[in-house]
């Protein structure tokens, strides 16, 4: 079965430690100019996880992803009336 997954932004004072972060689940991403990493793990451990990681002295903050719990299922979304009518023109 599929596990539900959520993403961690790790914000670090040096990348150095980077690497360091992948026991605790899937580094997506690495900024070097701004200095965070985009790790992802499973939605149970969340809390645990947030807490290990944010005990490291290299690590400065710890912000979960919210896009689980956004709605992406819009509803009474009509298009715009002068669009609808560029499109029938053909531009």
């Amino acid at each position: 079965m599929l596990t539900q997954r959520q993403g961690l932004v790790v914000w670090l004072h040096s990348l150095k430690h980077a690497k360091s972060l992948r026991r605790f689940g899937n580094v997506h991403y690495v900024s070097k100019k701004m200095k965070y990493v985009v790790l992802y793990c499973n939605q149970e451990d969340i809390d645990s996880v947030m807490e290990k990681i944010n005990s490291y002295s290299y690590v400065k903050r710890v912000d979960p992803s919210f896009k689980p719990f956004i709605k992406s299922v819009f509803e009474n979304s009509r298009p715009d009336k002068a669009k609808e009518y560029d499109y029938k023109m053909g531009f």
